[in-house]
């Protein structure tokens, strides 16, 4: 544009001053942003997760998935119809809110928002939980309960846990594979399936693991991995059983017996690792001492057979346990006492094991199986073994535990063309997720269980 004037910068100058004026709309950050910028000009926004106040100042406490922060409404800086709705706001409100962000100590969590304005997004009128509810009564609106900051804090948490899972099954060069959850065929125990209606077929389950129809798939793709719902049908209502729960679990061609022991404790500690790397600020919420986890990162776990653990109760723990009876959650207990990061039994009694475990060539009546236990009265959280590779073995396995082999026609059939030796395991990331956070219970490791 040509301008006027013997100085051409004083005319560019009119000609802008000349153009109507537009204010910048200011878009929202997250709280965790905010406080990352730590003073000026921010605009904010979730639900209210504290409230107080007098006639002329109120105090919000304001969340968003990020973290919470101290926000003052003034009477004199918002005015007298802004403060009058302000004064209406209850917990679980939601509002978006412009104000001028500083550092205080006294505050929550050491900012506070001097607030300009606010906008109410949505209402809110007597949040029905409030401090020293029931179990049952939290369980009952626990719609509404994964909301609280613990909640919130265990739900990043399993979100990192089942990163690390796939980064370090995709780090080994496994391909991610799935299996039915409608089965016709029982993997870990008649007594805990979930009989389903079928159309016309009268034995359909629900998944108690992929692992039988995982097997014939690493005579393609030789290292495969999940994550997906299992089912139990367990009527035991105790603090560390879900009836569906989230599966992890791995299979591999060739794989000898310490090749699946190795990956289950490289997965651990990976997964440790990732956690303490990312969720601190998560740990600290929940009460949970992050050197506590630690011992799993820095030691090799401790490694025993079957027998040389009963020998330990008996030694260690004055418990008298016969040779042949499984594990119970009373003897896992009183081995991690002893322990500050998991432990790991193997040669299981066949008798007490599933029929396609492999036998020891060394002693036949034990199988190669492994459990890995983790400290603190959190029991078993990977169950694996070197699968049976032999036909015949695997037919006469079944007919032991009274099952019908023809019933079975598809999986030993992998057995037919080309078998191999393999293996793999299963780990309960809910009972993972409940070890890392120091839970009470495993059924606070997941949204709804």
């Amino acid at each position: 544009r040509k301008t006027t004037g013997s100085n051409p910068v004083q005319g560019v100058k009119k000609y802008i001053n000349m153009r109507p004026y537009k204010k910048i709309k200011m878009e929202p950050i997250s709280i965790k942003q905010a406080m990352d910028k730590g003073k000026g000009k921010v605009q904010i926004r979730g639900w209210i997760y504290r409230e107080r106040g007098s006639s002329k100042l109120k105090f919000v406490v304001l969340r968003d998935s990020t973290d919470i922060i101290q926000c003052v409404i003034k009477k004199d800086k918002v005015g007298d119809k802004l403060f009058k709705i302000a004064d209406k706001l209850q917990i679980e409100a939601s509002i978006t809110l412009t104000g001028t962000i500083k550092e205080d100590k006294r505050a929550p969590t050491g900012y506070e928002v001097e607030t300009d304005s606010f906008e109410v997004i949505g209402m809110s009128d007597k949040f029905p939980i409030s401090k020293d509810q029931s179990r049952e009564f939290l369980d009952d609106h626990r719609h509404l309960w994964l909301r609280s900051r613990k909640m919130t804090a265990m739900l990043k948490i399993r979100s990192t846990v089942f990163a690390a899972i796939h980064d370090y099954f995709k780090q080994q060069g496994y391909y991610e594979y799935h299996s039915p959850i409608f089965q016709a065929v029982q993997c870990e125990g008649g007594s805990t399936l979930f009989k389903v209606d079928y159309f016309k077929q009268k034995n359909v389950f629900l998944s108690q693991s992929w692992q039988l129809y995982a097997e014939p798939a690493i005579f393609s793709l030789e290292k495969i991995y999940t994550i997906a719902p299992s089912f139990r049908a367990e009527k035991s209502k105790t603090s560390r059983h879900l009836t569906e729960y989230w599966h992890a679990e791995m299979e591999e061609a060739w794989a000898t017996f310490d090749d699946i022991i190795t990956h289950g404790e490289e997965l651990l500690k990976h997964i440790i690792k990732k956690v303490l790397k990312e969720r601190k600020s998560e740990l600290e919420i929940l009460g949970r001492d992050p050197k506590t986890l630690e011992p799993t990162l820095k030691k090799k776990f401790p490694k025993m057979t079957y027998t040389e653990a009963l020998k330990l109760l008996d030694k260690k723990c004055g418990m008298k346990v016969k040779w042949g009876k499984d594990l119970r959650t009373i003897e896992e207990d009183k081995l991690s006492e002893l322990y500050d990061l998991p432990i790991i039994i193997t040669h299981y009694p066949k008798q007490v094991k599933a029929f396609y475990m492999k036998e020891a060539p060394d002693d036949k009546k034990t199988v190669h199986g492994v459990d890995f236990i983790a400290p603190e009265h959190y029991g078993e959280i990977i169950g694996g073994s070197e699968r049976e590779s032999d036909l015949e073995a695997l037919k006469k396995r079944l007919e032991e535990m009274g099952e019908k082999p023809d019933e079975y026609e598809f999986y030993l059939d992998t057995r037919k063309y080309g078998s191999i030796p393999h293996g793999g395991f299963g780990m309960g990331v809910e009972r993972i997720i409940a070890w890392i956070c120091k839970l009470d219970s495993i059924k606070d490791s997941i949204p709804f269980p």
